[in-house]
């Protein structure tokens, strides 16, 4: 694990309002120090709003530059394809940190933090309307702040695959939380959205995605900083506080 950074002392003890600009502001200052591509983690459980927050900072980001400086790369392009979850039998489990390429994601993390700025580097994303990976979804070159999001990044079990190895590749992770009810509403539609009836919806959520949350949720006191949405601002909470 990585040295803590100065966050501990912002947070610990106290709750604060942010926003996605001021968080920006200083990230963009963190990021000026080198030289290199910054990688910032977001993790957090299924439905807490990672894709939204990871977007919102990049726009943030860019719109401060006056162009394009920061990217998002998500750790959802490592789906497994359901191909190959059909062949081990895990189609039902997916979403869980086996049924994802945990290596070839650290790889790809370790290839952008160490490629110069300028060469191409690729990376996959995810389409839902498929259900399925995107082989270069993505193509990073000049980019300096790049913004991963998903559910692993602090994981530290070696047991679980590749994931603990993320951290180390990162030069900071944040971890978006979010009551249990809030998880439940929100993974319940993107199921019913995504076509499953509300019986196979409820069996995802209850049987996979709330235990995976609980599996990350164990990973929270890792994080630099921890946020809660509150809607368009958050709240900074203590990494080893439980709020519901």
């Amino acid at each position: 694990m990585r040295p803590r950074s100065t966050y501990g002392e912002l947070v610990t003890g106290t709750v604060r309002e942010t926003s996605i600009a001021a968080q920006a502001a200083a990230l963009a200052g963190r990021a000026s120090a080198t030289d290199r591509r910054y990688l910032v983690g977001i993790a957090g459980p299924p439905g807490a709003g990672k894709s939204t927050l990871s977007a919102g900072l990049c726009a943030a980001l860019n719109a401060r530059a006056g162009r394009r400086i920061a990217e998002i790369a998500p750790m959802d392009g490592y789906h497994l394809s359901n191909a190959r979850l059909d062949e081990m039998g895990r189609r039902a489990a997916k979403g869980e940190p086996d049924t994802f390429d945990s290596g070839g994601y650290v790889e790809n993390l370790a290839r952008l933090r160490g490629t110069p700025l300028g060469e191409p580097v690729a990376w996959p994303t995810f389409d839902r309307g498929l259900d399925e990976p995107t082989p270069a979804g993505v193509v990073f070159t000049g980019e300096r702040i790049i913004v991963t999001e998903g559910n692993y990044l602090l994981v530290d079990d070696p047991a679980l695959g590749a994931w603990h190895k993320v951290s180390a590749l990162l030069d900071e992770c944040w971890y978006l939380d979010a009551a249990r009810e809030v998880l439940t509403a929100r993974l319940l539609r993107r199921h019913l959205d995504g076509g499953r009836t509300h019986e196979a919806a409820r069996d995802k959520v209850e049987g996979s995605d709330l235990r995976n949350a609980e599996l990350v949720a164990a990973t929270r006191a890792r994080a630099d900083l921890v946020l809660r949405a509150h809607g368009d601002r958050y709240s900074v909470l203590d990494p080893g506080l439980a709020v519901e």
